[in-house]
């Protein structure tokens, strides 16, 4: 097992990273985390292993019960966070409860937000089932839900108590949701650690020996990154969000529907790339081994014809990262490995940017 810690004063925790993970639970939350527990994962996950959590965190005397939301990004709805938190009060969890966010970014996301909320915030564990929320959405306690006029709109600061990563549980991860989660391995690799990009971009496969080495570089980078910065009011921790502005644009444009998240800043990692050769100086061969990597683990570099771009760029204006002179900033790269936050673009050259993702590599 792999440990990464998050150093944020009272607010650290450990992040464990490793295989035969959901067997040790009761021994991993020892000491950390109160009862009792309330699980929230969506109706596919809970199927494959809340039954098996259950009886670990009932053994370990943590009285555990279990709420499902449906699976997919639509589940990220202050609907469901009403649903949930009445839940929590039907059951009459006190402050000294803890609930378990078992499942993939948008459960994290959820039940993040819904600990934060009830009772003024009660204990959190993030426990991901995918790629994508081991390496990035798990990690540095940002939770939130959705509005019909963005994504993530609604949320706060809540760091979990710990994250236990099991990747036994990607063997039962579909092969899309995979390829996804290798668009926020990407990143991590572009903004800050080259010699990760060269490894991940030879593409990489649930079950190869170094996926734990893999998944731990870039929680370090992320861990980092957040212990910098953590309510994002520093412009450092903005950085990761290379490749998301055009990505949620493309994602609220198209409602959620045709791309999964990963896909989706696939398509803005493509793009920022593009915008980091025109604006930042990153050399053009650069852009082709981002596109070469994203070609690699099978991610859409290419927009599907149907896709209004007018509706991308209206999409943008509604970013929660837009400043206060209604503009967005920019993730570029200078370098490989080397990101920078702030910029501005004007139109003309996002709507460049945007054609070019109409057109095949």
């Amino acid at each position: 097992m792999k440990t990464v810690h998050v150093d944020l004063g009272s607010r650290s925790y450990d992040v464990f990273i490793g295989r035969g993970l959901l067997d040790r639970v009761a021994e991993l939350v020892k000491g950390k985390v109160p009862g009792p527990v309330a699980i929230i994962s969506d109706n596919t996950v809970s199927d494959l292993y809340a039954q098996r959590l259950e009886q670990k965190f009932a053994e370990a005397g943590l009285q555990p019960f279990c709420l499902t939301v449906p699976a997919g990004e639509s589940s990220k709805s202050m609907e469901n966070v009403s649903r949930l938190l009445s839940s929590l009060a039907e059951k009459k969890v006190p402050r000294s409860g803890t609930v378990i966010g078992l499942g993939g970014g948008v459960v994290g996301d959820l039940a993040g937000f819904v600990a934060a909320s009830y009772l003024r915030g009660i204990a959190f564990v993030q426990i991901p089932t995918t790629l994508l929320a081991m390496v990035d959405s798990s990690v540095g306690g940002k939770t939130g839900v959705n509005l019909p006029e963005g994504k993530n709109l609604v949320g706060a600061f809540h760091q979990p108590k710990l994250v236990i990563s099991d990747l036994d549980t990607l063997k039962t991860l579909p092969s899309k949701e995979f390829a996804a989660g290798m668009a926020e391995v990407i990143k991590a690799g572009a903004i800050a650690d080259d010699a990760l990009f060269d490894r991940v971009a030879q593409g990489v496969k649930p079950e190869d020996a170094d996926l734990d080495a893999i998944i731990e570089k870039c929680v370090a980078i992320k861990a980092r990154v957040v212990e910098n910065d953590e309510f994002e009011t520093k412009g450092q921790r903005a950085l990761l969000n290379f490749g998301h502005t055009i990505g949620h644009a493309i994602e609220k444009a198209t409602k959620y529907k045709t791309y999964l998240h990963g896909e989706a800043i696939s398509l803005g990692m493509r793009a920022a790339a593009w915008l980091s050769v025109w604006q930042s100086g990153l050399p053009e061969a650069e852009a082709r081994r981002i596109e070469a990597a994203l070609t690699a683990s099978h991610l859409p570099v290419t927009l599907e014809s149907g896709i209004d771009p007018s509706a991308i760029l209206a999409a943008l204006g509604n970013d929660k990262k837009v400043a206060a002179d209604g503009q967005n900033r920019w993730v570029l790269l200078k370098e490989m490995g080397k990101a920078q936050s702030g910029r501005e673009l004007s139109t003309e050259l996002i709507e460049r940017v945007l054609h070019r993702l109409y057109k095949e590599l």
